[in-house]
């Protein structure tokens, strides 16, 4: 029953309200009705289009085919089987076998799905092996045939083969309406039958689109300079150093990382495609050659391939004479009771996304800042007299972003470069040491409170006084990264507070959450600070002892925010802010790449939701839609 009225409350979605209102549909004047019917628990599943989609061949059928559940296939999640047949005669043209490394299950027990690995359930050999045997594929294309015919004409068909009768059944069928008119289609067939794809590299897709250019391989930092406008940039890992690079770059090819690493992260706020964990990628691309970064597919084609259509490249001239688009969008944008808050790193990105719909930055990077403007390491800047060119640079890319959104808030991350990354700095070399594992070395507080470095922290403070005092925007609030014990939190804010900046109720200091220690300290950690802001990258890494940045973990489903034992301290962390009523945020990928978490952050009761900019507009929609869920879910109970 539970569903069945989520059914019912799904008409009072944002996105439906929306559509009503643009229609001029009355409110009150529409119904809706929920079919209840026992679903296919399919062993097998895909769709199949009655005509090639890609060629617009009606003489053509494609399957798209994988284990268990069909919405892995339809979603994305999981890279299906692929054949191509010939309609007539149901020959094979073409056949790509997938790695299928998950698929969808029916729960053992109580309602709902779940995710588990193919090669747990069905054995190692299901992986790479076809899903559907021969006899299986020839009935598949016969029932296509009679499911067009029956229609009168070419059909986008979901399909599944149920675990316990061994039957095919659709799920669903209607009309292909992407067909190009022959004309049209016999040019575009021209272009593919010249493209002839050649796939390079293949790896993850970490920061969507395509990318053209020719292969520049940077070994380390000393050679970005020998990047150019439009090339592709390919390296074994990129880090803070290499972003001058990277904004030149046409596109971005890791050989190692997962999602959240730094090439992802930085690629996605700059909008440049980026694949990464490729493995091989330095191995395989060679300098000064032409390739096609896919990285909506993650893929890396020979050559320059994928060209836009005339009437693509029309219709993005019309596009751009449309007014300001994100005003528009900041109109139409539903109103939230969980803030909406964006991640940025660049200062000079501000005026891009200063009109999305977002309540603030949630965080702010400096590290671009050491980077680009001041070059230096902070202690080399102290001990040659030059620590006011550090002030200066520092204040001025923080104020251009806080006075860019005043008064709304911009939570400034202190800096956060680990030592491998400080040595790329001028005079890094000469006072950081080399560490085995920098990752959970020396950083965050435990830096800053160092006779190593306070004096380069006290630069940093001396920066944010500046930019409240002297330029007047105090809605900036300061963030410190990577604490580990209260003790060291006191010293660290008695340092700041030696430097001009004292807690109060207009100066507000929050930290980042992401070490298992202030979980398992939440409420004392708590009591003196102003916010929490969970670094969920961090938290899941050092939860599940996963490298965030190994594509091998990543892939095997380790580094998950969605894990049982990560969510439990999510919670633990909102209700612990709560209790002592302080702000609890999250900044890392998962609300915006998982809803399920992002539904479950909302009922835990988080404050504010802080993600990268091309998922601002998603993310509100989606908390949206998750309120509305839990007040109608409350007036129920009433």
């Amino acid at each position: 029953m539970k569903h069945i009225r989520d059914c019912f409350a799904s008409l009072w979605t944002s996105r439906a309200i929306y559509y009503r209102e643009k229609q001029n549909y009355n409110h009150f004047n529409v119904a809706l009705s929920v079919v209840v019917q026992k679903m296919v628990n399919s062993e097998k599943s895909g769709v199949m289009f009655t005509a090639n989609p890609v060629t617009s061949d009606t003489n053509q059928m494609m399957i798209n085919a994988s284990y268990g559940l069909g919405e892995a296939v339809v979603s994305g999640t999981v890279t299906p089987d692929e054949y191509v047949i010939d309609k007539k005669s149901g020959k094979i043209l073409e056949k790509n076998i997938a790695a299928k490394e998950s698929m969808v299950v029916k729960k053992s027990h109580g309602v709902g799905t779940e995710v588990v690995k193919v090669s747990d359930y069905l054995g190692k050999d299901a992986v790479n092996k076809e899903c559907l045997n021969e006899k299986e594929l020839e009935k598949l294309v016969e029932m296509g045939k009679k499911v067009e015919a029956h229609y009168g004409s070419v059909q986008d068909t979901e399909w599944g083969f149920d675990k316990d009768t061994k039957e095919f059944y659709f799920l669903q069928s209607r009309p292909i309406t992407t067909l190009k008119e022959n004309n049209e289609n016999r040019e575009e067939n021209e272009e593919m039958e010249e493209e002839k794809l050649v796939t390079l590299v293949k790896g993850l897709a970490a920061s969507p689109g395509i990318g053209r250019g020719k292969v520049k391989l940077i070994k380390d930092v000393s050679e970005i300079n020998l990047v150019e406008d439009g090339d592709i940039l390919v390296t074994g890992m990129t880090n803070p150093d290499m972003v001058p690079a990277m904004r030149k770059a046409a596109g971005v090819v890791t050989d190692e990382g997962g999602r959240t690493c730094h090439a992802a992260i930085v690629s996605r706020e700059l909008q440049i495609p980026c694949i990464v964990g490729s493995k091989e990628a330095t191995k395989v691309l060679k300098n000064g050659d032409t390739v096609t970064v896919d990285a909506t597919r993650g893929i890396v084609y020979q050559g320059n391939v994928l060209k836009e259509s005339k009437k693509e490249e029309n219709a993005g001239k019309n596009g751009a004479s449309i007014g300001n688009i994100d005003e528009l969008r900041n109109i139409f944008a539903p109103v939230t009771a969980t803030k909406i808050y964006m991640n940025l790193g660049e200062p000079s990105l501000i005026d891009r996304y200063k009109d999305l719909p977002l309540d603030g930055i949630g965080l702010m990077r400096t590290e671009f800042i050491f980077t680009n403007a001041i070059g230096a390491h902070p202690m080399y800047l102290a001990k040659t007299g030059q620590g006011d060119f550090m002030i200066e640079k520092l204040a001025e890319g923080i104020a251009k972003v806080a006075q860019a959104l005043y008064p709304k808030n911009v939570v400034v991350r202190m800096s956060d470069f680990r030592t491998n990354e400080f040595r790329g700095l001028k005079g890094g070399d000469e006072v950081e040491p080399i560490e085995q594992n920098p990752m959970i070395g020396w950083r965050g507080v435990s830096r800053y409170i160092s006779p190593d470095y306070e004096e380069g922290f006290r630069l940093e403070c001396r920066a944010m006084k500046k930019v409240r005092e002297e330029y007047g925007l105090t809605n900036v609030i300061a963030m410190l990264p990577f604490v580990r014990t209260p003790e060291e939190l006191v010293v660290v804010k008695d340092i700041m507070a030696d430097e001009g900046l004292k807690q109060s109720k207009n100066f507000k200091i929050w930290i980042m959450a992401e070490v298992p220690s202030v979980v398992m300290q939440a409420r004392e950690f708590a009591r003196l600070v102003d916010g929490f802001s969970i670094g969920s990258n961090d938290l899941t890494q050092l939860t599940m002892g996963a490298d965030r940045d190994s594509g091998v973990l990543n892939n095997m489903g380790y580094f998950d925010e969605r894990n049982e034992a990560v969510k439990r301290a999510l919670k633990i962390l909102i209700e612990a802010a709560n209790a002592e009523g302080i702000t609890c945020s999250i900044c890392g990928q998962g609300p915006s790449q998982y809803p399920e978490l992002c539904e479950f952050l909302v009922e835990c009761g988080i404050t504010s939701i802080s993600v990268n900019p091309d998922t601002v507009e998603y993310t509100r929609r989606l908390v949206a839609s998750v309120e509305q869920k839990i007040i109608l879910k409350k007036l129920r109970n009433l």
